[in-house]
């Protein structure tokens, strides 16, 4: 493994410890609204503290842009660390099991090493780019499905801007009367860690920040698929609008989503 994404799995493992104890006492903690339905807990915070600590004390000269306290570090750092201490705040404050910690490390721009980890099944994804991904270390490759009626899809409903709900319940029905299925789980990063290893077919959504997907786009990449935007360019990144999937699946995935969005 190398030594910086050791240290990223060093960093998850110590915030997991945080957020598992205070899983035990959820009715005790702390918790404030940023905006509607976009919450925030002092778990969330500690987690990322926790996770900063671990890092700058192995690189002090690394860059740092994580959810809740920003940017931080030199400005002009080659070297930048992407952290989602607790994507899935809302599930894990109701007590459901679906949240993860997500930290990718980009340089000059690219990430290059992507965690995340999902604690209550111990579910540890990592990739490097250009050597894959893997679950646990083992390798994991993206769905081999083809056919759009035995595809399960992922998606996460836009609750925070609402703007394109109408827009995305649209697009849903159609994913729907083509497919398996679809999922809203509550973390887009646990969503693009299950399009990397087959446990869905898809995931789409829009508007999400960089620490939703830093990490879970690489690992997608490194286990065989594909991201994009809406349109099949690749401003994903900066625009938020996603769509994660194995290349013949996102063929065909790709127009339903077009028809509904300029």
């Amino acid at each position: 493994m190398h030594p910086m994404l050791n240290v990223a799995v060093k960093a998850a493992r110590r915030a997991a410890n945080v957020i598992q104890r205070a899983s035990l006492n959820l009715d005790t903690i702390r918790v404030e609204n940023k905006k509607h339905n976009d919450f925030v807990s002092e778990v969330d915070r500690a987690a990322e503290q926790a996770i900063i600590e671990v890092i700058l004390d192995a690189y002090p000269k690394h860059g740092i842009l994580a959810e809740e306290s920003g940017a931080s570090g030199l400005g002009a750092a080659e070297y930048e660390w992407i952290i989602d201490p607790l994507d899935g705040t809302t599930n894990f404050i109701h007590g459901h099991p679906q949240y993860c910690i997500s930290i990718a490390l980009a340089h000059k721009g690219q990430i290059q090493q992507g965690v995340v980890y999902d604690p209550n099944r111990n579910d540890l994804f990592t990739a490097s780019r250009g050597v894959g991904s893997f679950l646990n270390d083992r390798r994991i490759r993206v769905s081999k499905r083809i056919n759009m009626n035995e595809c399960l899809i992922s998606t996460g409903f836009p609750v925070v801007d609402q703007s394109m709900l109408d827009t995305h319940l649209d697009i849903l029905k159609d994913v729907l009367k083509k497919t398996a299925g679809a999922r809203r789980e509550g973390s887009a990063a646990l969503d693009l860690c299950n399009v990397a290893c087959g446990r869905v077919d898809g995931f789409f959504e829009f508007n999400l920040k960089p620490w939703d997907i830093a990490a879970g786009s690489l690992i997608v990449q490194e286990a065989g698929g594909m991201v994009t935007d809406f349109q099949g360019e690749q401003t994903w990144f900066e625009s938020g609008d996603i769509v994660a999937a194995p290349p013949k699946v996102l063929g065909q995935l790709l127009p339903i989503i077009a028809q509904h969005v300029k």
